[in-house]
């Protein structure tokens, strides 16, 4: 076993024989507790509020709150977007600063002292100590995919309120804590998949419930994101080549912070960004050259370049390529909505969509049938709340993250990042005129398919828009029509278009900005599959350690490349199906996207909690307990209606009927062309109808075998097992956050390190503590 030293090499930990790391299968029991006396509380000692630090922060609640009065009692007057700013990020500081910091102290007691899996265990493959500034960037490109740019866009057809508070709320108390949580408890485990801790901490029943459905959702969902960036850059030759030279350009990022010139994180991500910024501005040119034709690929070519670029950034070092990649991805997408950010102040456009529409208490949408609870709250999953950040916080980043105390940061506050992405993406689809919303996302069965007949609909809907107008909108970023552009993501990029455009180059610059916006979406996808790839290859390898020990290992080289193919192999099969067959593959699974999304939150929240309550933790259990009540409500709602539902609108058994129905009367029905059609979407509609129960029932045995677990703690503390790693000082010093406080710089400099910290030059202590 290895741990950490400089960046390139690994050397024994000479303090293990006094604490041995945990190896598979021990357990401690609450009554040992495997952990020393807790640390001195980061607050011991710290002075209380000073007058400016109590006038700063009052004012920062009383915009966020001036912001949220602004939104919800305005009644038919014109609301600046700016407002919903001001909201979200009053909000979010709010959350940040005192609600993040109190679970991090007073819940978790997060312990600076304690060496983390990435250096006890470090073999510079899956578990390496990552500066927290790249590690930060690695998680937030991770989590945030299509979900915060697509699901805040399809959810505005119920008005901007709805969606906004669910955002706001949502992150706060649900979706940062989640993944905060799950970092924190994985980081003490040895950065064990999700399901693995399910299986060791509720227990076989449970356990296994939790990883089979874990891991058919996780393959579903990167089949699902790898469809929208496969249609996102098909004959694109801009994002293709833009794109895929992130590839070369984080391979040498990441030999030069590991080779070259270690922790010197500065200067790579300057010569990084510059890179990057390059290879966007030659995309442009090189859509215009003749090299063109070279770089416009149709969907299965790129479905075969990313399966093969998935298995890669799951076998390589995670230093080389997976890491700096998303780091390298982060300036782009945290970069680019921070300038939307700034347009929409600059701008000050008007929010157009009205709060609420009747489509929130009739759903009847055109976009999505279903009433605002609990379709809202499946609508929007990343950016409030989401079950596929769990994996990462228990896949990736635990294996990475330096220091207990850099879990708040990067759990809590890439959560809150990604949350504003989705705000920004709100703005953008209510920015725009709600007739050409509608027009745009409506599909072309409820529109037809032109403008003239796109028009009526959506005066019927109750908005307005000339055929004029509409042809006028596609003319202006040069596409030669815009109607029914499903999915989220035209919308999207026509929404920042339009704020961009405000701002620089007017109408003559509206087509730049929005196929710009399109290579964006794709490039902030792109991380997700990359990461999640990875992440289920070591979802696979701890499912298939229950019965072959060597796959425990993580880096044990035939388990990884086993796995890897296993994963890439099986979304793969779904996207090459899908972009062949436009009712087959991923898209007769497209449908369960959100709502087993948001199904695995449940078992992420139900496995906290149960930690909690497993840890001494009781009084705090409400802390995960609460959104995981909410999230059970909703989903299990939603799964009951799409199961049940006599709507075919919404009840995929109710759809199945309808089309077998029509079979047996000899009718197509739309969007069904043939006879075999009609048969493929009653097969669809079964294989989904049966899934959703599979999920909800797999789910349905964690939460009760959750409560039987937490039930016999509280009865009987004495006799709970806890698969928790010893614990082990810690010879590495690094800041907590993206910048060194006061406190932090002296102690770096007593330890003889600069700002990006590093192994002590003088150890302190014996080594160890009991």
């Amino acid at each position: 076993m290895r741990t950490g030293g400089d960046a390139g090499r690994t050397r024994p930990i000479d303090f293990l024989p006094i604490a041995p790391v945990i190896s598979e299968g021990t357990e401690h029991h609450m009554a040992e507790s495997p952990t020393p006396a807790p640390p001195a509380s980061p607050a011991a000692g710290r002075r209380g509020p000073t007058p400016k630090s109590i006038a700063v922060w009052s004012l920062v609640a009383l915009a966020g709150a001036i912001g949220w009065a602004t939104l919800a009692l305005s009644r038919g007057e014109e609301v600046s977007a700016a407002w919903m700013l001001a909201a979200a990020l009053g909000s979010y500081a709010i959350a940040y600063r005192f609600y993040s910091r109190f679970i991090a102290n007073r819940v978790l007691k997060a312990d600076k002292n304690r060496a983390t899996p990435a250096e006890r265990l470090d073999n510079g493959v899956d578990f390496h100590p990552t500066d927290r500034r790249v590690l930060f960037g690695h998680h937030f490109a991770a989590i945030a995919g299509a979900g915060p740019l697509v699901g805040p866009v399809l959810a505005a057809q119920m008005g901007y309120l709805p969606g906004t508070i669910w955002l706001v709320v949502g992150v706060i108390f649900a979706g940062a804590v989640q993944d905060m949580v799950t970092l924190f408890f994985s980081t003490r485990r040895n950065g064990r998949s999700l399901g693995q801790m399910a299986r060791d901490e509720i227990g076989p029943v449970g356990g296994i419930a939790a990883l089979v459905a874990v891991f058919i959702i996780m393959i579903i969902l990167l089949a699902v994101l790898a469809l929208v960036i496969v249609n996102a850059l098909a004959h694109s030759p801009w994002g293709v080549f833009s794109i895929g030279m992130t590839i070369p350009i984080a391979l040498f990022m990441g030999v030069y912070l590991r080779v070259l010139r270690p922790g010197k994180v500065s200067e790579v991500s300057f010569i990084g960004v510059a890179l990057l910024l390059l290879a966007i501005v030659s995309g442009g040119w090189v859509a215009e050259s003749s090299w063109a034709d070279f770089f416009t690929l149709e969907p299965g070519t790129l479905v075969i370049w990313m399966i093969v670029y998935g298995f890669l950034a799951s076998v390589l070092p995670v230093w080389l390529l997976l890491a700096p990649r998303d780091y390298l991805s982060t300036f782009m997408k945290v970069g680019t909505i921070g300038l939307l950010a700034l347009g929409v102040v600059v701008a000050l456009p008007t929010l157009k969509m009205p709060a609420v529409t009747d489509f929130a208490s009739s759903g009847e949408g055109p976009v999505f049938a279903g009433s605002m609870f609990p379709f809202v709250f499946i609508t929007i999953a990343c950016g409030a709340l989401s079950g596929f950040h769990s994996l990462v916080s228990s896949g990736t980043t635990p294996k990475m993250v330096q220091k207990e105390t850099q879990i708040r940061m990067i759990g809590y506050g890439s959560m809150l990042v990604e949350s504003f992405v989705a705000i920004m993406a709100m703005i953008a689809a209510c920015i725009i005129d709600p007739g050409l919303y509608f027009a745009i996302n409506a599909p072309v069965g409820v529109i037809g398919d032109s403008v003239q007949s796109a028009s009526q609909a959506v005066a019927n809907f109750g908005f307005t828009i000339t055929p004029d107008a509409l042809a006028q909108a596609a003319a202006d970023v040069e596409e030669a029509s815009l109607l029914s552009r499903t999915g989220g993501a035209p919308t999207f990029a026509l929404g920042m278009a339009e704020i961009f455009s405000a701002v620089v180059g007017g109408t003559a610059m509206k087509a730049f900005w929005y196929h710009f916006a399109i290579m964006f979406e794709a490039l902030f996808i792109l991380t997700t599959v990359d990461a999640g790839t990875r992440v289920g290859r070591f979802m696979l390898q701890d499912m298939l350690g229950n019965a072959y020990k060597p796959f425990r290992e993580v880096s044990w080289k035939p388990g990884v490349w086993f796995a890897s193919a296993v994963v890439v192999g099986g979304w793969g099969y779904f996207l090459w199906v899908g972009v062949h067959d436009p009712l087959g593959g991923i898209n007769q699974l497209f449908p369960l996207f959100g709502i087993a999304n948001q199904l695995l939150a449940a078992v992420a929240l139900a496995v906290c909690t149960t930690l909690l309550v497993k840890s001494g933790r009781l009084k705090w259990a409400w802390v995960t307990a609460v959104p995981l009540a909410w999230d059970v409500a909703v989903t299990l709602t939603a799964s009951w209606q799409k199961i049940f539902s006599d709507d075919v609108k919404i009840g995929f058994f109710a759809q199945r009927d309808k089309y077998q129905a029509g079979i047996d009367a000899g009718e197509v029905l739309a969007p069904a062309k043939s006879m075999d059609d009609m048969r493929t979407v009653v097969t669809n509609s079964t294989v989904d109808g049966v899934l959703s129960a599979l999920f909800a029932l797999l789910i349905i045995v964690v939460l009760v075998d959750a409560g039987r677990v937490c039930y016999k703690a509280i009865r009987d503390p004495e006799s709970v097992k806890l698969h928790e790693a010893p614990y082990v000082e810690s010879k590495l010093v690094a800041p907590a956050s993206l910048f060194a406080t006061k406190e932090e710089k002296a102690e770096l400099a007593a330890a003889g390190l600069g700002p990006e910290g590093g192994i002590r030059k003088e150890p302190a202590g014996t080594g160890s503590r009991s």
